[in-house]
């Protein structure tokens, strides 16, 4: 199996603040994890909000530990609340199941880490995720 790099993470970063920007969004904050949920690299914008790291790695965190994008995640918790709930606190605030965070895949399918944003809207979050994971050459789940 290969491993996320610091190289890549950070091109990941690079690419999804640069979509963000090009689409006239919010400052975000985007964290990057590797296969086992450990920070691999995190950036702020400048005018970011100091809640983005934890909001964007507990995306990240959620998606790479049950194996599914956190918006996989968020439908899944409207079913059962209890459980999603449970999580959260059994991991210390570090799960959050809402739109924001994909898997990064490589072209055998195997998961490399997450990727996670804080700073717009779920949809907004998401989407400079996945142009982050496509523009290092990576496929997201």
């Amino acid at each position: 199996m290969s491993h996320l790099t610091l190289a890549q993470a950070n091109q990941i970063i690079a690419a999804a603040i640069d979509a963000s920007r090009q689409a006239g969004y919010q400052p975000m904050g985007i964290a990057v994890l590797d296969e086992a949920g450990n920070l691999k690299a995190f950036a702020r914008e400048d005018g970011a909000s100091m809640f983005r790291f934890d909001v964007a790695r507990a995306k990240a965190w959620g998606a790479v530990g049950m194996g599914v994008s956190s918006r996989v995640l968020g439908e899944r918790a409207k079913g059962n609340p209890n459980f999603f709930v449970s999580l959260a606190a059994t991991s210390d605030g570090r799960f959050l199941p809402q739109t924001g965070a994909v898997l990064i895949k490589n072209a055998a399918g195997q998961t490399l880490g997450a990727v996670g944003a804080s700073g717009g809207t779920g949809d907004e979050d998401e989407a400079i995720c996945i142009a982050g994971v496509l523009a290092a050459g990576f496929n997201h789940g």
